[in-house]
């Protein structure tokens, strides 16, 4: 993952601020130059997909330690439901806070 540029975020919700309180006009909006272009719907399907492929991987452990084949190991099926349940946990917490963040802003007053 790489990391957001606070500043040009920062800039970018001003300018979208003043854009909203129609001191602004629309072309005025920074291009960050300087920044990566980083597309957050690709990123968030990237980090979904994986959450997705541990869950698997960890129910496929499971059912091989279940059905009691030779090569199934107690410990590393415990690690991968642990991994699991922790990149989902994770990805919970994210939820949530694009949650807050959402009705931080539409209670914003304008």
């Amino acid at each position: 993952m790489s990391q957001i540029d606070v500043n040009s975020v920062l800039s970018q919700l001003r300018a979208l601020s003043a854009q909203a309180a129609g001191t602004t006009p629309k072309a005025s909006l920074p291009a960050s130059a300087n920044s990566p272009s980083v597309d957050f719907s690709t990123l968030f399907k990237q980090s979904i997909g994986s959450v997705v492929t541990q869950q698997n991987e960890a129910q496929t452990q499971v059912s091989a330690f279940e059905r009691g084949d030779p090569g199934a190991d107690i410990v590393k099926t415990s690690i991968a439901g642990q991994k699991a349940d922790l990149a989902f946990r994770g990805l919970v917490e994210v939820r949530n806070k694009l949650v807050d963040a959402y009705t931080t802003i539409m209670n914003m007053p304008v």
